[in-house]
């Protein structure tokens, strides 16, 4: 099948987004979803990728990658986009299915004033006087003199519980430190010249806790890899019918968010130290908690250095597993409780899943009557967000619970072969690629198209034709052609020719805030 008879098939997807801003408040993969998280941007999740590491000699590696501070305007200082270091932001892994973690790896921030606290000083007079920028001079090196400010971190995997669990540290392989630097924003050429290469400073070879192998981890700015028609999408689809059921239209608009960064921490670990025994499918996602005790951010009268980063108990107010999951999925009235939970508890928000309402809004905006499959209670829905494909990434014994799921025995493909559409595209396209959403993400993964796909029931209709994942009569979709308009729906935005580096930490450098 070739990509132009895919996409005629496949795109309904991406038109299903359009419609995120009738349920919610949200912006982009994860981005501003629920009411609360809006006001509490450094602990907000936005995108989280977990797949096995196709970069050259490395696929014996899992990569998680986890964003937060959505749509950071590269020219947003003199402050920039520091993390909250009264804040714990956390990437969980399940390896035996049971909806709990068995791995958790946590990061804590640190930030420090340079001068013991006074800053760097210039003299005014007969004065040494404090500099108002984070900046005194070009920056080049880790934790280079010229930094007002520096950001170091330190990452503590739990094993068991996430609050009740077993604590190790994680260790630079090459020093010995538990104490990392954690590169300045992009500020702009002439404070750094060559980003690409102060950021590379800052991965780290890192030793992991009863694990033989060293991993990777890189922490600090990097270029959105989302791509989304953030504007029409939101207004209702605004954009002219013809486009929008036109399959040879996608990448008509460009990607508006296309020049926004986020924040990155991003491991890549040794595929047998996040397994479990003979199960090869591992899942995961991420959160970010506060301090009960305290606001979102450092308190202004505290100082920089003065905040007590230890008082009262964590509240987690973020939440991240699957993309898309509480934008469309999960209702208004439950996105602020969706992101305070964890995956054992979410038989709570089980007729989401079994009874969505997107593909309803979908008939109403567009318009197109009639195109919502009634097969209720939607079981296709049910292995895509909360057990997984039967015969794919769907572990033994599974109890049903959204995360992100990875079976690390199915081989990486390289970024060239990847398809677009993930397992559903290479399953209707008859290709060799298991390897991508929702078995895992990878940058290349256009989860627009491809959840959404599902939401309108492509899984099903996919299913149908080939049998490929195993879901028999339980899976009986609404008898509308996959020719039909309701089948031919996108954004017009490509999510595959957004630009990504060949290997880790894969998501590109950001933009810089003046050139």
């Amino acid at each position: 099948m070739n990509r132009t008879s895919l996409l005629f098939r496949l795109a309904p997807l991406a038109a299903a987004a359009a419609l995120v801003t009738l349920a919610g408040p949200s912006l982009a993969s994860s981005h501003r979803e629920a009411p609360f998280i809006t006001g509490a941007p450094k602990v907000d999740g936005t995108d989280f990728y977990m797949f096995r590491s196709y970069e050259s000699g490395r696929s014996n590696y899992v990569t998680l990658i986890a964003n937060y501070q959505p749509l950071q305007a590269a020219y947003g200082g003199p402050n920039y986009f520091n993390m909250d270091q009264n804040a714990l932001y956390e990437i969980h892994i399940d390896n035996n299915g049971d909806a709990k973690e068995d791995l958790s790896f946590q990061f804590r921030f640190t930030n420090t004033l340079a001068n013991a606290g006074r800053g760097i000083e210039l003299p005014a007079g007969k004065k040494n006087v404090a500099i108002p920028l984070i900046q005194a001079g070009p920056v080049a090196n880790v934790n280079d003199a010229n930094l007002n400010v520096a950001q170091t971190y330190g990452v503590i995997m739990m094993k068991g519980g996430r609050r009740q669990g077993e604590p190790w540290t994680i260790t630079n392989a090459d020093t010995g430190s538990a104490t990392f630097d954690k590169p300045a924003d992009n500020i702009g050429t002439k404070t750094i010249p060559d980003y690409p290469g102060y950021a590379a400073k800052h991965i780290y070879n890192i030793n992991i806790p009863n694990c033989a192998t060293p991993g990777k981890m890189f922490v600090g700015q990097r270029a959105e890899g989302f791509a989304v028609n953030l504007g029409v999408i939101f207004d209702l689809v605004h954009a002219p019918i013809e486009v929008i059921t036109d399959p040879n239209q996608i990448g008509l608009f460009p990607n508006i968010i296309g020049d926004e960064n986020v924040t990155t921490m991003a491991l890549e670990i040794p595929i047998s130290c996040l397994t479990q025994g003979s199960e090869p499918v591992i899942g995961g996602w991420t959160t970010a908690s506060v301090r009960q005790t305290h606001n979102i951010d450092a308190s202004p009268r505290a100082g920089l250095n003065k905040v007590d980063k230890d008082a009262g108990d964590w509240v987690q107010v973020s939440r991240l597993g699957m993309p898309l999951v509480n934008e469309v999925v999960i209702g208004l009235k439950d996105k602020d409780k969706f992101n305070a939970s964890q995956p054992a508890a979410d038989g709570q928000f089980l007729s989401y899943v079994t009874n969505p309402t997107l593909p309803k809004l979908l008939e109403i905006a567009l318009p197109l009557p009639n195109s919502a499959p009634t097969n209720y209670p939607r079981s296709d829905l049910t292995t895509t967000f909360l057990t997984g494909l039967p015969g794919v990434n769907q572990p033994m014994g599974v109890v049903a619970s959204e995360m992100l799921r990875l079976n690390t025995s199915i081989m990486p493909v390289p970024f060239a072969q990847q398809n677009r559409l993930g397992v559903l595209g290479n399953i209707l396209a008859g290709g060799t690629d298991l390897a991508g959403y929702p078995n895992g993400r990878r940058p290349k993964d256009d989860v627009v198209d491809i959840s959404l796909v599902a939401m309108m029931g492509g899984l099903c209709m996919a299913n149908g034709n080939t049998n490929a994942l195993g879901l028999g009569e339980k899976c009986k979709p609404k008898n509308v052609p996959l020719g039909t308009t309701a089948y031919n729906l996108h954004d017009a935005v490509d999510q595959a020719v957004t630009p990504f580096l060949g290997g880790f930490p894969y998501l590109n450098t950001p933009t810089p805030g003046a050139q």
